[in-house]
C-alpha cells in the first residue's frame, strides 16, 4: 500500500469523526429544543453565530443514518470485535418488552419517539446521547489504532488484495488456463513472504520464493514442515513459469492457490 492510500484512510477517519460532531449537534439540538442547546452548546457565540450555526445542520436522522452508514462498515473491518456493540446502540433490542431510559436506542431517537407515563418522560432523544458518545468512542479507538499501527492496517489491506488476487487465479484455472493461475498464485505467495521477511526485519539477497523460504527458515520465522510445504509450492509456481516436458496439471495449481492462501492466512 502506499503512503497517499494510509494518508486517504486516515483523511477518511478524520473527517468521519469530524461530521460525528455534527451529529451530536443535531441530536443535542433535537432533545434539549434550541434555547437550551443554545444556552449550553453555543454560550460563547453571538446570537447571529449561534444562528447560523443551527441552520447549517442537518436533521438528526438523516445526518445519523449518512454516518453510520460509513462508521458501520469501517469499524467490522478495523475493529470487528467492537462491532457488535456499535450495532447494539443502534438497534432496538429484539428481546425488548417496554422502553425506558435502559433499552431505548438510537434507531429510537431517529423516529423521535418520546415515551411517558403521565406526565413523567420515561425515555426521550435524552437516552441516545449516551450511546452516540460510546459510537464515536469506538470510532476514535480506530483512529488511535490507525495512527499507532499504521503498519497493522497496511496490512489488513495487502491481505484484502491478496484475496483478490486468488480468486483471479481460481477463475482463470475454472477457464482452463493453467499457468496463469499458478504465475498470479506465485505472485501472491512471494510478495507475502516478502512481507514477513520485512516483519521480522530479515535481509533479503533476492526476492524468488526459495531465497525467502530458506531466509525465514534459517531465523526460525517457519518451522520445517512450514518451509518445506512453501518449498512444494514454489516448485509448482516454478512448473507453471517454465516451459517443462510437462505441464501442470489442475490439481496441481488447485494445491498451489489453497496452499498459498493458507501461508498468507497463518504466516505473518
Amino acid at each position: 500500500m502506499s503512503i497517499s492510500n494510509l494518508e486517504k484512510y486516515r483523511k477518511d477517519l478524520d473527517d468521519l469523526l469530524t461530521e460525528g460532531l455534527m451529529v451530536n449537534f443535531s441530536l443535542n439540538l433535537e432533545a434539549f429544543g434550541r434555547s437550551r442547546f443554545s444556552e449550553v452548546a453555543l454560550a460563547t457565540r453571538s446570537k447571529e453565530e449561534a444562528d447560523a450555526f443551527i441552520k447549517k445542520l442537518k436533521p438528526f436522522a438523516a445526518a445519523y443514518q449518512q454516518w453510520y452508514s460509513e462508521a458501520l462498515p469501517l469499524v467490522r473491518q478495523l475493529l470487528p470485535d467492537r462491532a457488535s456493540d456499535f450495532v447494539r446502540f443502534y438497534e432496538k433490542p429484539k428481546t425488548r418488552k417496554e422502553i425506558d431510559f435502559e433499552s431505548y436506542r438510537i434507531e429510537d431517537a431517529c423516529q423521535g419517539l418520546r415515551v411517558t407515563r403521565g406526565t413523567d418522560v420515561k425515555a426521550d432523544q435524552k437516552a441516545a446521547i449516551p450511546l452516540f458518545s460510546q459510537q464515536v468512542a469506538i470510532v476514535e479507538a480506530i483512529k488511535r489504532r490507525f495512527d499507532s499501527s499504521l503498519f497493522d492496517i497496511k496490512q489488513l489491506v495487502q491481505a484484502d488484495l491478496y484475496d483478490s488476487e486468488l480468486d483471479t487465479a481460481r477463475d482463470l484455472l475454472k477457464a482452463g488456463f493453467t499457468r496463469a493461475a499458478g504465475a498470479v498464485s506465485g505472485v501472491v505467495l512471494e510478495g507475502h513472504l516478502k512481507q514477513v521477511c520485512d516483519n521480522h526485519k530479515l535481509p533479503k539477497k533476492s526476492g524468488t520464493i526459495s531465497v525467502l523460504n530458506d531466509a525465514l527458515k534459517a531465523a526460525s520465522v517457519i518451522d520445517l514442515p512450514q518451509s518445506r510445504h512453501i518449498q512444494f509450492l514454489g516448485d509448482i509456481r516454478n512448473k507453471c513459469g517454465h516451459k517443462n516436458s510437462t505441464d501442470p496439471s489442475i490439481s496441481e495449481v488447485g494445491d498451489l492457490i489453497e496452499g498459498v492462501e493458507k501461508v498468507i492466512k497463518t504466516i505473518f
